[in-house]
């Protein structure tokens, strides 16, 4: 929903210093106004939403004929090359996509104004822009885009660039802002000068915020949605730690030695990633956080902060065994084409655990550590001597209190454990 403090005072004298440089002090004032809420807001760490949504609508408040307004920008994330917002006179919100990341961009994106304006900044080209007058003819409407947006009524088409930082666009980040009007004249001069003059304010409010979107995004990334969370939060001080009481996950390709010494090293890192996704899709749904990937193994908790103990047990067993069936799925179609299938152990445990910032003093790790964590490891060791793919140990089994789906299978003694301990496995698998 759009900020309250969105549309600008309009009682406030104008500033006589704007009117040598455009001779109209009502259009000064009205810059300067709009200046100074685009680094209020940026200051006050607003949304892009609330940013983008409020400086358009001031547009309007101001009299300008803007139908469509939009921005976009890439970003530094695995998974989303990009995101896009899109204002509409008609709508009370603005509209938000994500872009994928692929290999190859959308056809529609190569022969955008976007694309255009992105390249001359490539080229080094400062906050390169655009205007074309739709309703004076075919050459101005020398995009695709720009035909659709004049078959729907749209006049005038204004759009700049913003580079963040250096102009190597693959690795750096920045904004693209564009402004449709459909008014009959499209926009006036004082229109220009008005989204000209007040632009930059609204790309570096814009940069503030991104910045803050990009970091959150890395760190949720790299290091889990909950570990990034705490340490964008000022979590980051070595040694400090928080014990915490949670579900260990554990999972590991049985064999793995053996396909990586056989395969193709790209074979190997894309069975790898396969595999991961296979494993983190049910636990994402369930509120499971991966903690990290060791190797082929992968460790990950389930903290009893909100809900019973057995609910979670059962949400943790869940996973464990959709990640079973998701991986037959998944092994059929690698078999298909030839490629190496993979075997995984899971292993689920529950304990004390220490949770925090462990490491070097230039090199932390946000971690569990513990000797629960020890003991899930012990605990898949022995899946394959027991013959099952899941196990679980007695901790884990009284608190899940499933009896109809976990089965004891006696005493074994861990790696490392002085005591024989009790560990289950699952009807299923008898």
């Amino acid at each position: 929903m759009p900020s309250e403090t969105t549309v600008l005072p309009q009682s406030q004298p104008p500033d006589r210093s704007f009117a040598g440089l455009f001779g109209d002090e009502v259009l000064g004032h009205r810059i300067i106004e709009l200046h100074r809420w685009a680094l209020r807001q940026g200051l006050q760490g607003s949304s892009i939403e609330q940013l983008f949504n409020g400086f358009c609508r001031q547009l309007v408040a101001d009299g300008v004929k803007l139908w469509r307004g939009y921005a976009g920008m890439r970003t530094l994330h695995p998974q989303w090359s990009g995101y896009g917002f899109t204002w509409r006179r008609e709508h009370t919100a603005v509209e938000e996509e994500q872009f994928e990341r692929k290999g190859r961009a959308e056809p529609s994106f190569d022969t955008s104004p976007v694309r255009h304006l992105m390249a001359r900044a490539e080229q080094g080209e400062p906050d390169p822009r655009m205007r074309r007058r739709l309703a004076a003819g075919i050459d101005e409407r020398d995009f695709p885009v720009l035909e659709e947006f004049y078959a729907a009524g749209a006049s005038d088409y204004y759009a700049q660039v913003f580079s963040f930082g250096d102009n190597d666009q693959s690795a750096g980040t920045g904004v693209f802002l564009s402004f449709t009007s459909d008014g009959p004249a499209g926009f006036t001069e004082s229109d220009l000068n008005l989204i000209q003059m007040t632009l930059p304010a609204l790309a570096l409010a814009i940069k503030a915020e991104a910045s803050h979107v990009v970091a959150s995004g890395l760190l949720a990334a790299y290091l889990g949605e909950d570990a990034g969370r705490r340490v964008h939060a000022g979590a980051i001080e070595r040694g400090s730690v928080e014990s915490m009481h949670a579900i260990l996950w554990y999972a590991d390709i049985r064999g793995f030695t053996g396909i990586a010494d056989s395969e193709p090293g790209l074979n190997v890192v894309r069975l790898l990633d396969e595999v991961f996704e296979t494993l983190t899709a049910p636990l994402r749904r369930r509120g499971g956080q991966v903690m990290k990937f060791i190797g082929d193994g992968m460790l990950a908790t389930f903290a009893f902060d909100a809900g019973d103990r057995a609910q979670i047990c059962q949400l943790a067993l869940d996973a464990a065994e959709e990640a079973m069936q998701a991986l037959d799925i998944m092994n059929s179609g690698r078999e298909y084409t030839m490629l190496p299938a993979a075997r995984v152990d899971f292993a689920l445990h529950l304990g004390d655990v220490l949770y925090g910032n462990i490491g070097a003093a230039d090199r932390l790790d946000f971690t569990v550590i513990g000797p629960a964590v020890n003991e899930v490891d012990r605990i898949e060791k022995l899946c394959e001597p027991l013959g099952r793919s899941v196990l679980v140990s007695a901790e884990f089994a009284a608190a899940a209190a499933l009896p109809d789906r976990l089965m004891s299978l006696g005493e074994h003694m861990l790696r490392g454990v002085r005591e024989p301990r009790e560990i289950f496995g699952l009807t299923a698998e008898s």
